[in-house]
């Protein structure tokens, strides 16, 4: 079967969407780099469209220093500044001054469990949750588990990390698998 004749899950509408839902919405992620990419992109969507994260996703890696938590973690005011005149990214300063600061408590995660990655799919014994929805509609917007991890972070410092963000972040790196029954990635 053709790639564009699949059945998807109905949100990968646009082509950059079917890219991003084949490939990575969904796949387990264990790279700490991804985790805190995809972390800081999903705080950097909060009020907007994934779409619009995904169309700006290669100026933020720039702007960003490719998401190396290390280097993110050291951002002054001068860089915050830079960051707020780059119009080829999101430029709000609550979020741009959360990245720093979760870049610093990511680290801080890493130093206390050896990664990123340990810290986070310990929630779920290093196992994806497959769930069994048929239509998006049925999808929470957040669970408990959601909820449990949400007031873990930011019980360390972490902003942007509301339950809801925390789902989709959940979704995004594969600790959750949202597929549909009807998606060509469904796991029964």
């Amino acid at each position: 079967m053709e790639k564009e004749n699949l059945e998807r899950c109905s949100w990968a509408t646009t082509d950059l969407y079917k890219e991003y839902h084949d490939k990575e919405w969904g796949k387990p992620v264990h790279n700490d780099d991804k985790l805190f990419e995809m972390l800081i992109l999903e705080g950097m969507q909060a009020g907007l469209s994934w779409l619009t994260i995904l169309n700006k996703r290669e100026a933020f890696r720039e702007a960003f220093d490719r998401f190396d938590c290390r280097k993110v973690a050291l951002y002054g005011e001068d860089k915050i500044e830079e960051l707020m005149k780059n119009e080829k990214i999101i430029r709000n300063r609550l979020k741009i001054r959360a990245a720093v600061t979760n870049a610093q408590q990511f680290i801080k995660i890493q130093e206390e469990y050896g990664s990123f990655d340990s810290f986070l799919w310990s929630y779920v014994d290093n196992k994806p949750i497959d769930n069994h929805f048929s239509t998006e509609d049925e999808m929470p917007a957040k669970t408990p588990l959601s909820d449990k991890i949400s007031k873990d972070l930011k019980k360390r410092g972490f902003k942007f990390v509301g339950s809801t963000i925390i789902y989709a972040y959940m979704q995004a790196v594969g600790i959750v698998n949202d597929h549909v029954k009807k998606c060509h990635l469904y796991k029964s």
